[in-house]
């Protein structure tokens, strides 16, 4: 048996699939920031280096950043600095300053 393939109308796929906007990454209009965009904005603030911990006490504190429940959050954000400093290189935002500290680029 064949089956026969249906191609959508072209109002139908506009429905189903809106268009994406021009969005830039960062831009809060009505959206939550990131933990790493909290992150390089609490440091921007502070204008010091931080540990995971305090980043993720002072992001909650200002009301950039919470937690969704999660265990570690510091562990996460750690890591995920850590990713962006390996990946990008020079590029990244965060630049760690001594053992288990990081500051603006």
């Amino acid at each position: 048996m064949a089956t026969k393939k249906t191609s959508k109308t072209k109002a139908q796929a506009e429905k189903a699939a809106p268009a994406k906007t021009g969005k830039v990454r960062g831009a809060t209009q009505g959206k939550k920031l990131s933990a790493l965009d909290a992150a390089a904005k609490v440091l921007g603030e502070t204008g010091k280096a931080l540990t995971s911990k305090e980043l993720i006490e002072a992001m909650a504190a200002a009301g950039y950043w919470s937690s969704p429940k999660g265990q570690t959050p510091h562990a996460t954000l750690y890591s995920a600095m850590a990713r962006e400093i390996a990946t990008k290189g020079t590029k990244a935002r965060f630049r760690k300053v001594e053992r288990g500290k990081f500051a603006l680029a």
